[in-house]
């Protein structure tokens, strides 16, 4: 019933949104008043349906790494009312390595420029559900889906840039949009405009737009990824309006700006939320977005909007400062409607420079079961779709006192942490998971179907040599018929910007 309130809510909201930016012929206080008048525009759709649409099913185009797609070129006037859109490719951060560009009226400059998965809501290439009035992301974060109006004058065109070393297979969407005689004069364009600092620069505030022209700002989504254990959202925001000295908007903490209250946790809403927060510690990210939908930001000639990167921090002698500047990798996009032309904008960081770590493969699981030690139970190499090499190391116990070891070797020192890629399913159970000997994690595998996850190890720094990685099977869920175990792969994360975590960021601020 929860469910079913929330959902009606969300839905009246968007109906109110699409009301808001239709001509003035609804009736006031029902969102659904005016959808009896009769519309006067044409209902127009580009999409990746296959050209032989009577006989084929070839519903969706590849992209070669490097390579660009364009995805519909309209002729105005116009506005884009929803656009869709879902990915298959082997790259498990094709999202941060897909460039959506939107150009309008045949300008130079993009005034959509941003990685996929940012501009629908989820930073560092992290697929992940979430529903709020502009955007909405299901099937596990892999169908996307903006509402966000975008008219335009003479034409369109929408790009996707594939910036992956590896190809993507099938790119699948829809653009609906409405073909319009004419325009009101007040019409001002969609921009989103991304950007990053890996890491924040000390001594200044993050910048998250710096506009020049007419229009209002409505959205911030803001990536973060924790160089060092602590609370990074102590930063306050502020908004800089019409070249004003003086900010005219000052806020209270980055979460307060986010709406939230006392940090962050994993929810979404309407105008506001966290879609991914995975904690405080290194390594852990986090993505928080807030629309100004009822509450736009007005400026006439300019706008500057900028939030501090400030929170707490454990020094190595013990003592703790709660406000201080922090050195973690952040992104974000910034979305706004202006009058044209716009300024160009910084050029992008390619590709794999927009993660906040490289990924190197430490062992296989298929790989590893000949030096797999384990107790009295099958394990085998199972061929299934979606895992390293469709292949994955397959324990079967059928009790909870259960063990299976991966003995693997590492030719360097490992100074970040590991993650495990697990299969998931219904008849899989809970694992205790020890490194060393020592515990660094316990994963819940059930699912109701297959499904590749990714489980992030406590830190744990580790010397070149052998290693031993541990599943201990501590039970299992109540919706699961069985203690299964479906090991991928064990992943080294590497990071882009290399300092010890313990490092004393006091030494690192300005005078």
């Amino acid at each position: 019933m929860l469910n079913m309130k929330i959902f009606v809510v969300l839905f009246l909201g968007l109906l109110s949104l699409v009301a808001a930016n239709l001509p003035a012929q609804g009736t006031l206080g029902n969102p659904l008043g005016g959808l009896e008048r009769l519309k006067d525009f044409e209902t127009m759709r580009a999409s990746s349906s296959d050209p032989n649409w009577q006989n084929g099913n070839a519903d969706a185009r590849p992209i070669p790494s490097g390579e660009t797609l364009t995805l519909a070129e309209l002729e105005g006037p116009g506005q884009i009312v929803h656009i869709w859109c879902t990915v298959a490719q082997s790259d498990p951060y094709y999202a941060a390595k897909l460039i959506l560009r939107m150009y309008w009226d045949g300008e130079e400059h993009p005034s959509v420029e941003s990685p996929l998965g940012d501009f629908f809501g989820i930073g560092f290439g992290v697929d992940k559900a979430f529903t709020s009035i502009p955007i909405r992301i299901t099937s596990d974060g892999r169908g996307r889906n903006c509402y966000w109006p975008m008219p335009f004058r003479k034409k369109a065109r929408v790009t996707i840039t594939n910036e992956s070393d590896q190809r993507c297979d099938s790119f699948y969407y829809y653009l609906d949009w409405q073909k319009h005689k004419s325009l009101p004069e007040d019409t001002a364009y969609f921009h989103a405009m991304y950007r990053q600092e890996f890491p924040c620069v000390m001594g200044r505030n993050y910048r998250l737009a710096d506009i020049q022209g007419r229009g209002h700002y409505v959205g911030t989504i803001q990536s973060v990824y924790h160089i060092s254990p602590g609370w990074y959202g102590e930063g306050d925001d502020f908004f800089f309006i019409d070249g004003e000295a003086t900010p005219r908007l000052r806020g209270t903490g980055t979460e307060d700006y986010f709406c939230d209250g006392w940090g962050f946790r994993e929810q979404a809403g309407p105008f506001y939320g966290t879609p991914l927060w995975e904690g405080y510690e290194t390594g852990d990210r986090g993505t928080a977005y807030r629309f100004h939908v009822p509450d736009p930001v007005v400026f006439q000639k300019s706008l500057r909007v900028e939030i501090e990167h400030k929170g707490s921090q454990k020094f190595p002698d013990g003592k703790t400062d709660g406000f201080i500047e922090r050195d973690d990798l952040m992104s974000s996009v910034a979305i706004w409607y202006q009058t044209e032309p716009h300024q160009a904008w910084p050029a992008l960081p390619v590709g794999k420079e927009r993660l906040p770590f490289q990924e190197r493969l430490v062992v296989k699981g298929h790989a590893a079961v000949a030096r797999a030690q384990h107790s009295d139970h099958p394990l085998v190499i199972q061929e299934i779709g979606g895992a390293t090499d469709n292949q994955q190391l397959w324990f079967q116990p059928g009790d909870e006192k259960a063990w299976v070891e991966v003995v693997f070797q590492t030719d360097q020192e490992q100074p970040l942490g590991f993650n495990c890629k697990m299969l998931d399913s219904w008849d899989y159970g809970i694992y205790r998971v020890k490194l060393d000997g020592k515990e660094v994690g316990q994963f819940d595998l059930y699912a109701p179907a297959v499904t590749l996850s990714d489980h992030k190890l406590a830190t744990q720094p580790l010397a070149a040599g052998a290693h031993t990685l541990r599943f201990e099977c501590v039970g299992k869920s109540a919706k699961s018929a069985g203690y299964f175990l479906g090991f991928d792969a064990l992943i080294a994360r590497l990071p882009v910007y290399d300092r010890a975590p313990s490092v004393d960021l006091r030494t690192l601020q300005k005078p």
